[in-house]
């Protein structure tokens, strides 16, 4: 039994579109942000609708490619590619754009993309592990706040940004909540429609609306697995998946592998878990600017150096949600994710004590039938285990 309310999901994207036009025909600024590392606590306390940009189709990809070089990671190539054909209605809708520098083929396409859109770009320290690493990111995120407040042409309190901060974190629960809903076995949702509900929560421009919905289908799912009802049969091979993030659009590998016996129980990566482990501190006693700042830093991205973070995330994921093995997706090109791969490798092996398999590929289909022989061996041997 699928949950009524993925209907609902499957299409807010294109719902949300016409409602961020309304928004902009009746005053509303909208900012686009590319990446988790983007503050939206700040968006929000300067009254304008945050709006997730990052690119994840094949489509626009040739017409990037023109400028881009080829062999570019296909997140980059995509997300650059919806502004140079003007495909993308929340690029097109944004009045100013957040990026950050979180790896050099990014940082180098934003200046290209300084051209279309008012844009400002966020210095990311090397490491979080370095003295003085907090202070930099806190430094950006004021940077950030005075560049809002020209651009937008507001004054950023904090009276607002505590109050966006509460918001933030009631999201960041209920996503958790919601993606903690697998833990049980067998899993109650699927792995594409857990991976629906969850990327398009960043085209809900109405926060309270898109956390009354997730709230509505978690309570669904929880109804339908209390009649022990499951898309899966008992012993299905559970799959913890990270790595680069995934969204609509560029899903072969979650298909691939639930098409071949596998349930994807998790995301560790941005799609999933990894940005809604850690809340702001609510503490009105501190600086929130800080508090943000402080928040945003825990995110254990492989663009930081040294990242045991994400190590240690795993471990707790695979525990937590009965994991049998873990799949690492490395766009082709994401140096840093597929370098961090032979850490990851040896740690879940020596570690966790469950298989491991890492899978470099596109948004094409050219590899389709080569990357399902890999997986359905490697969910063959899950089964034998």
């Amino acid at each position: 039994m699928r949950p009524q309310m993925m209907k609902i999901f499957e299409n807010m994207r294109a719902d949300n579109a016409l409602t961020v036009q309304n928004a902009k025909d009746n005053g509303f600024k909208v900012v686009g942000m590319f990446c988790a590392f983007s503050p939206q606590e700040l968006v929000l306390a300067a009254g304008a609708l945050p709006v997730s940009l990052c690119g994840t189709r094949q489509e626009p990809i040739p017409a990037a490619e023109k400028t881009l070089p080829r062999n570019l990671c296909p997140l980059i190539k995509s997300s650059f590619g919806f502004a140079v054909t003007d495909t993308c209605p929340y690029f097109r809708a944004s009045d100013f754009v957040i990026a950050e520098t979180t790896c050099d083929g990014k940082k180098k396409m934003f200046e290209l993309l300084a051209q279309y859109k008012p844009l400002h770009v966020m210095h990311l320290p090397q490491g979080t592990d370095r003295s003085g690493a907090l202070q930099w990111w806190l430094e950006e995120m004021n940077l950030l706040k005075e560049r809002l407040e020209e651009h937008l042409e507001v004054t950023i309190n904090q009276e607002d940004l505590r109050a966006a901060i509460k918001l933030s974190n009631r999201e960041r629960q209920a996503l958790k909540n919601l993606l903690e809903v697998n833990r049980l076995d067998p899993a109650p949702l699927t792995g594409m429609d857990m991976l629906t509900a969850i990327w398009v929560r960043g085209f809900n421009v109405d926060k309270e609306e898109g956390i009354g919905l997730i709230e509505q289908l978690t309570e669904e799912i929880r109804n339908i697995a209390g009649q022990g009802i499951s898309p899966f049969a008992k012993g299905t091979p559970r799959i913890l998946l990270t790595g680069c993030p995934v969204g609509t659009g560029c899903e072969k590998v979650v298909r691939l592998l639930e098409e071949c016996g596998g349930s994807v129980v998790c995301y560790e990566n941005c799609t999933g878990i990894k940005t809604l482990e850690y809340l702001v501190d609510e503490d009105e006693q501190r600086d929130p600017m800080e508090a943000i700042a402080e928040r945003y830093l825990q995110i254990p991205c492989s663009c930081i150096s040294p990242n045991p973070g994400r190590l240690e995330l795993i471990s707790k994921l695979v525990a937590d949600y009965q994991v049998d093995g873990v799949v690492d997706l490395s766009w082709q090109a994401c140096h840093t994710y597929i370098v961090e791969g032979e850490l990851v490798r040896r740690h879940v092996r020596d570690n966790c004590g469950v298989p491991y398999i890492q899978l470099e590929t596109d948004y094409s289909t050219s590899d389709i039938e080569q990357l399902k022989t890999r997986i359905s061996a490697f969910i063959e041997m899950l089964n034998g285990s």
